[in-house]
């Protein structure tokens, strides 16, 4: 079993898209989930004046603590890299604070994106812990895994050279789908009306497929990185 859990994300809410129901279910089998944000997430926006940036990530904020206590969560931690522009930034720098947050919490197990995504952000920061998380002699994380987030991993083009979400690990989240979703809704001023992919009804209809394809009522899907058994 999964014993201490460090999610990697580059903005708030991509912990609950990509594997909430995952987070919720391993908490309640006692693993220790920690969760930590890369990007600020609303700094790019261009409709927002400064003053408004910073009201709204304060709210962001808020909303992470709520949907991460809603998913059993035991600790997060925020940084500030700027939000859509992570290849600005030296990739060593973004690697630095994920090696502390290894070192400090001693993880078996990351969960983070897919290096396909559209979103650079998400590309980045799957850079970052593949670097991060280089298998040398003692090291704590064994196994890592990549999800999908909706309406970045789907959204890439499989003719330009990015490698294509194929998962290949898949979580039985029925009985934790509900909790995913409710967590989800603390991130209300994020969603789309449906069609949209990062809808409320998008994400809960893209668990029941993910779950359709192997046999139960909901999952998550992954790709597996690495294992080391």
């Amino acid at each position: 079993m999964m014993k201490t859990v460090l999610v990697v994300a580059a903005h708030p809410d991509d912990e609950v898209l990509g594997c909430g129901g995952t987070i919720s279910k391993l908490a309640d089998q006692g693993a220790t989930i920690h969760v930590a944000f890369l990007a600020d997430g609303v700094f790019s926006r261009w409709e927002y004046d400064a003053d408004t940036r910073r009201v709204e990530l304060a709210g962001r904020r808020v909303s992470a603590k709520k949907a991460c206590d809603i998913l059993g969560v035991r600790s997060i931690s925020f940084d500030d890299f700027p939000d859509n522009r992570m290849d600005t930034v030296a990739l060593i720098d973004i690697i630095k604070p994920i090696e502390t947050l290894i070192g400090k919490y001693q993880p078996d197990t990351i969960f983070t994106h897919h290096g396909g995504d559209v979103n650079i952000d998400h590309q980045r920061t799957y850079e970052a812990v593949v670097t991060a998380c280089r298998p040398q002699i003692h090291h704590p994380v064994k196994t890592i895994l990549c999800f999908e987030v909706p309406s970045s991993t789907e959204w890439q083009l499989p003719c330009g050279g990015s490698p294509v979400f194929a998962p290949n690990w898949f979580v039985d989240i029925s009985g934790s789908l509900d909790r995913k979703l409710t967590a989800l809704d603390a991130y209300a001023k994020e969603l789309k009306p449906w069609p949209h992919p990062r809808s409320r009804q998008g994400v809960e209809y893209l668990a029941r497929w993910r779950g359709a394809t192997v046999g139960s009522d909901a999952a998550e899907a992954f790709m597996l990185g690495r294992r080391l058994g």
